[in-house]
């Protein structure tokens, strides 16, 4: 663990109300995924465990009974209101067996789950942002990188790939590493198949300037959380040293 050094402060981001004593915004690491069952919940508790301190936010997109789904197959559909939704704290969240919970049996300082249907993600995330005291939060989600830009983004994905969701798509563009949730596989086989799975898509992604790592990997992925202030990237120096950083993924262990 890193203990000591500073959180990495990547992007420039709008200060807190005047009566919330003008805190800067957290450092927002993003987990994203494929599609479900791809591991991100897993990944955000193993996070959550070496970050003391810090929050978490669970975004949900949710539908009204009259959008033509099975309500049953909506959990979160009486819950859907006119304005987003945000169930903040233990008493408003806890629920055995959910993923809310998870993140605070992970050790979460503070858990905030956001309800949201598709027109209300901009809305829900920046009033759950500004909710969050810690200096440190993790989001599990996909939507909300189209309005906001996290100081660290991580998308899952299963060494057979799958199904890949039009938000992962579009989140795949502003992440900084592919994470490969490997079961019970050695890294190097998931990776093998990962690569079999890309090379069958037939709609090509590139995936060349992305690191892919695998859990034999999270104490490098807590290296670049806990990168000191003035060394992390920019979103605009992004590309031109993706091959530094992939070759630092290869050779760090």
């Amino acid at each position: 663990m890193c203990a000591g050094k500073e959180p990495i402060r990547l992007e420039a981001w709008p200060l807190r109300a005047a009566n919330d004593n003008m805190k800067p915004r957290p450092t927002i690491v993003a987990v994203s995924g494929f599609s479900s069952n791809v591991g991100k919940t897993t990944l955000v508790c193993e996070l959550l465990r070496q970050l003391p301190g810090w929050e978490a936010i669970k975004l949900t997109r949710g539908h009204y009974r009259s959008c033509g789904r099975d309500p049953a197959g909506c959990c979160v559909s009486d819950l859907i209101r006119e304005e987003p939704v945000i169930r903040s704290g233990r008493e408003a969240n806890y629920q055995t067996g959910k993923d809310t919970a998870r993140f605070w049996d992970a050790g979460a300082a503070n858990v905030h789950w956001v309800i949201v249907k598709d027109d209300q993600v901009a809305q829900g995330i920046t009033e759950a942002l500004e909710r969050v005291e810690a200096d440190g939060v993790i989001v599990e989600g996909n939507s909300f990188l189209e309005y906001v830009s996290a100081d660290l983004t991580i998308m899952c994905a299963r060494a057979e790939g799958g199904t890949i969701k039009s938000s992962a798509r579009r989140a795949l563009a502003k992440s900084d590493f592919l994470y490969l949730s490997t079961l019970d596989a050695e890294p190097e086989i998931a990776k093998e198949k990962f690569e079999v799975f890309r090379r069958s898509l037939n709609v090509p992604l590139d995936f060349t300037a992305l690191p892919i790592i695998t859990r034999e990997n999270l104490s490098y992925l807590l290296r670049q959380i806990y990168r000191p202030p003035g060394t992390g990237r920019t979103r605009a120096a992004k590309t031109s040293t993706d091959a530094t950083q992939i070759e630092e993924v290869r050779t760090y262990f």
